[in-house]
């Protein structure tokens, strides 16, 4: 393994695998509210595993967030994006309740 694929897992080998997927989540078009909503509620906004584990109100030990680790994370955030911006600018809705 090289240095540029270790420094940037996306360009090593067995990412490459995963392009086809990564390109279909980018190309993703959201085209009505009903598949907007469904995608805004499914992705979280924030890394769910990311936790402070408290023991008398001290923190005892602390989770980093995992989903970077996730190969397809950029392109979920970006689609999650996408749906929120389609709610929001096509549909006039509050979006609010997904931040």
């Amino acid at each position: 393994m090289n240095t540029s694929s270790a420094l940037h897992p996306q360009h090593s080998p067995s990412c490459n695998l995963l392009q086809p997927i990564r390109q279909w989540l980018d190309d993703f078009e959201i085209r009505n509210a009903k598949t907007a909503h469904f995608i805004a509620k499914r992705i979280p906004a924030q890394c769910p595993f990311e936790r402070d584990i408290k023991l008398f109100d001290r923190t005892v030990v602390h989770i980093p967030p995992l989903c970077k680790l996730n190969p397809l994370y950029e392109q979920f955030v970006g689609l999650r994006f996408r749906a929120l911006c389609y709610l929001a600018d096509e549909c006039g809705e509050d979006i609010r309740a997904y931040c």
